[in-house]
């Protein structure tokens, strides 16, 4: 007889699910060198591989806790949210995905805009979020990170902004390209009250705001492997019918050609933008 050798249905495979459940989410694997990291390694890790040094990507609350004394700051004008002046759709309309990304991320927009102190000095920071519709600059970013400028400009107090985006936001329209003159004039005036402007730039930088605040810093340094640029490189290979050469587009290829000051290890970043500081107000 073999009754009782019978298991009841749907028990089998409980126990390999069940424990398929609890480590679920525990490791990941580097995009670089494909090493099985445990995630709490990466989390005390900043977020580095520990064997090739690649940089995953960063949200915005943990770059301003990784940049600010202590990770303490005031949040500035998180009061400021988006509209859909245009009415845009296209899966779906704008103003829902504007309301989907808010619960996701629990943000009003793509930049957190925040003041405190840098190493003892005081400073403004701004920090993008790619979760939030690819980081995408709209009229409240472009309009955050303008009042973090003068703010910075009329307390003399040093402005960085960390950029991780796509570009322009395409359901602002005409809008969304205004910010790239708005916030250039506001970087025009900070200059001339000669207060320093620290951009970082992180994986990815690209569109409009590569194309304006990103490259205009008084010192523009990027983390290691990040993608800066304006255009993707399948769209110049098939303008140019060229092969782009290996690495194009990434840190240590723009400051190989001159186009960045810096690449600085995400673990050195506060001391070097300290020092930096130092040099520039000192």
């Amino acid at each position: 007889m073999a009754w009782f050798a019978r298991q009841k249905p749907g028990v089998e495979g409980t126990a390999e699910e069940d424990k398929r459940v609890r480590t679920e989410g525990l490791w990941l694997k580097c995009e670089s060198c494909g090493q099985i990291i445990w995630k709490k390694t990466l989390d005390e890790n900043m977020q580095v591989c520990p064997k090739c040094g690649h940089h995953f990507r960063l949200d915005a609350r943990a770059r301003l806790g990784l940049l600010f004394d202590d990770g303490s700051y005031e949040e500035l004008d998180s009061d400021l949210v988006s509209t859909d002046p245009l009415h845009f759709e296209d899966s779906k309309t704008y103003s829902s995905r504007l309301e989907g990304m808010q619960k996701a991320t629990g943000m009003a927009d793509a930049l957190i805009s925040g003041a405190g102190t840098l190493e003892g000095r005081r400073v403004q920071i701004c920090a993008m979020e790619l979760k939030f519709i690819g980081g995408s600059m709209g009229a409240v970013v472009g309009e955050k990170i303008t009042r973090v400028i003068e703010r910075g400009m009329n307390k003399r107090e040093p402005v960085i902004i960390v950029s991780a985006s796509g570009g322009a936001r395409m359901q602002e329209g005409a809008i969304s390209l205004m910010q790239l003159a708005k916030i250039s004039a506001a970087l025009m005036r900070l200059d001339n009250a000669k207060v320093p402007y620290v951009s970082v730039l992180t994986d990815p930088t690209t569109g409009g705001v590569t194309a304006s605040f990103a490259m205009l810093g008084d010192l523009n340094i990027a983390e290691p492997g990040a993608l800066i640029g304006f255009a993707g490189p399948r769209v110049i290979e098939q303008t140019i019918r060229q092969k782009l050469p290996a690495g194009f587009q990434t840190s240590e290829f723009l400051i190989d050609h001159g186009f960045l000051d810096a690449v600085v290890k995400r673990s050195e970043m506060k001391s070097y933008i300290a020092r930096s500081l130092s040099f520039f107000c000192d």
